[in-house]
């Protein structure tokens, strides 16, 4: 079995080599859903070098000379649905809507609140209130003035329509006893709300245009007419090729240094690359270990993993705990044990993502380490499948799913484990979706044995990590609690934990839920799959902040 494993690694490498060599694209249709929530072999020494190239970030970078105007043309292959970050999220949707809407505020790389429409904040002593105090001035692109109305609409239309119900699932009401004074009223300490505030997760809208009567999900002006609170203004949107943004002449903060931003779609990231390295295209978000690989040392060409570090993106193997197998915990550590992480971060993903034991990105101030991290053990799984009457693998047929997009973080995964699983005597095989919507109706439906996901943390645990695991959000939508787990101390303590407001007591809360779901094993967690960023070197103020490319560019620009 084990000679098996090597062969089919060193087939891998050997297809690998090709694909880098010929710097051809990858077969697979790279959704253009929101994937990445969805979506290069080379020695140790060039690793090495790449790894110190990698470290540039925005000190290295010209700050504050940059010249006025100019074009930055981002790539994507993500595909936006709407623009209305109210009622979606994920990359594709934030990307854009990070420039055409401005939000309450934004965080540096430390997520440390900055003013942005909010010039001041005060949360209440007690945590059951949050006043915003608007900045004067501001107007939307339609020169209508920016209010505490407008604010108290976008969050309870966020409340209504996002599907991360837990951000603003205490919000109670939010009063607005003048134009520049917005206090959000919470039923129970929410410690999460300040990062709540910030550009991905509650864009400004005006309640003129968009509380009409229309359905916010389905409005009109969602994709067309539409106007913002941001610095960049929509002048073309056609979703599958190309959204253009010209600079707000009357931004608030003053006029953006670039005249305009454009994000072009592409089919696959690979293709992506090849425009970047000719220069037709100046940023891109990198999800390949082996485009990353491949583009570390390209003169002219800052490649670095900071950035997106609030995103939390984490790989991971979910189980169906519904399935008359897979309900029983000892087989899902059996399947854990037979699971190499280190070959899926080492050799898979050439070293560029590490490890991710826990349902807490490791980034997190509330990781804990001490988690189980079931290294591989043939000879423990095989306990465990006997203990729970499965000898050898007996009666164990299972098929994985995972999401259609870049190979390498999805499908080959899937592929090693269905090699992986053959080793303790379970029948494993692997279940294709043409298409993302496809996937996603399988999985949410619970249509499904096991299947590879990519789910983001999104900064503070109650934003992105309760979803997955409160019996209460088992709703019948991708990215919610999709496995059909249920522990009503696991309910009791995320709730204590979206409660408390002491830092030590939610480090211990959220140790504990991780002690408790790292034993019962609803998901096998298995690698991180951090956004890496490639700018040129002469772009100042380049968005190295916590949400990355989801940031707003006012300040980005082109040195001499």
């Amino acid at each position: 079995m084990i000679g098996r494993r090597r062969w089919w690694f060193v087939s891998l490498l050997a297809v690998l080599a090709l694909v880098a060599a010929a710097c051809g694209s990858d077969s697979s249709d790279e959704d253009s859903a929101d994937t990445a929530e969805a979506t290069a072999d080379s020695d140790e020494e060039s690793e090495a070098e790449d790894a110190e190239q990698s470290d540039r970030t925005q000190d290295d970078a010209p700050a504050g000379d940059a010249v006025e105007g100019g074009t930055l043309v981002i790539g994507s292959t993500q595909v936006p649905r709407t623009l209305n970050g109210l009622v979606q999220s994920g990359i594709a949707t934030a990307l854009p809507g990070a420039q055409l809407f401005a939000s309450p505020l934004i965080f540096d790389a430390d997520f440390n609140p900055q003013p942005y429409l909010a010039e001041s904040w005060e949360l209440a002593d007690d945590g059951l209130s949050l006043t915003l105090n608007l900045v004067e001035g501001a107007t939307f692109h339609d020169g209508m003035p920016i209010t505490s109305e407008d604010v108290a609409f976008s969050v309870l239309a966020a409340q209504a329509n996002h599907p991360f119900k837990t951000m603003f699932a205490p919000v109670t009401s939010v009063d607005t006893p003048d134009p520049q004074t917005a206090v959000i009223n919470l039923s129970q300490p929410h410690p999460a709300i300040l990062l709540a505030m910030s550009p991905p997760l509650l864009p400004v809208f005006p309640k003129h245009i968009y509380d009409d009567g229309q359905e916010l999900p389905s409005h009109p002006r969602n994709t067309a007419d539409v106007v913002g609170s941001g610095p960049f203004k929509l002048v073309d949107y056609d979703a599958a090729t190309v959204t253009r943004l010209e600079a707000n002449e009357d931004f608030f903060l003053g006029r953006p240094t670039l005249d305009e931003i454009i994000i072009q779609i592409f089919p696959d990231e690979n293709t992506m690359v090849l425009s970047l390295e000719a220069g037709e295209i100046q940023m891109a978000a990198l999800a390949s270990s082996t485009n990353i690989n491949r583009l570390q040392g390209t003169d002219g060409l800052v490649v670095t993993d900071q950035g997106h570090h609030g995103l939390g993106a984490l790989n991971w193997l979910e189980f169906n705990t519904a399935d008359e197998v897979l309900s029983d915990p000892q087989v899902r550590q059996a399947i854990a044990h037979a699971i190499d992480r280190d070959f899926i971060t080492d050799s898979l993903h050439a070293g560029i993502f590490g490890a991710a034991p826990s349902p807490i990105a490791p980034s997190s101030p509330f990781f804990d380490s001490s988690i189980e991290t079931y290294d591989l053990n043939l000879e423990k799984a095989a306990e465990l499948l006997t203990a729970a009457g499965h000898e050898g693998g007996e009666g164990i047929s299972l098929e994985i799913d995972y999401i259609p997009g870049p190979d390498e973080i999805q499908k080959n995964v899937a592929e090693y484990i269905v090699q992986a699983l053959d080793e303790i005597g379970i029948d494993a095989s692997l279940r294709a979706s043409p298409d993302f919507p496809t996937w996603a109706e399988r999985i949410s439906t619970g249509e499904f044995d096991m299947t590879m996901n990519n789910v983001w943390n999104w900064g503070d645990p109650v934003i992105g990590v309760h979803r997955s695991y409160l019996s209460t959000n088992r709703v019948g939508v991708i990215f919610t609690n999709n496995t059909g787990y249920e522990n009503a101390e696991v309910d009791a303590i995320l709730d204590k934990a979206g409660q408390a407001t002491d830092t030590t007591e939610r480090t211990e809360l959220y140790a504990e839920f991780q002690q408790i779901v790292g034993d019962e094993l609803p998901i096998y967690w298995l690698n991180n799959t951090t956004f890496w960023q490639a700018y040129p070197d002469n772009l100042t103020n380049p968005p190295i902040g916590v949400w990355g490319t989801m940031s707003p560019m006012h300040e980005l620009g082109f040195s001499e």
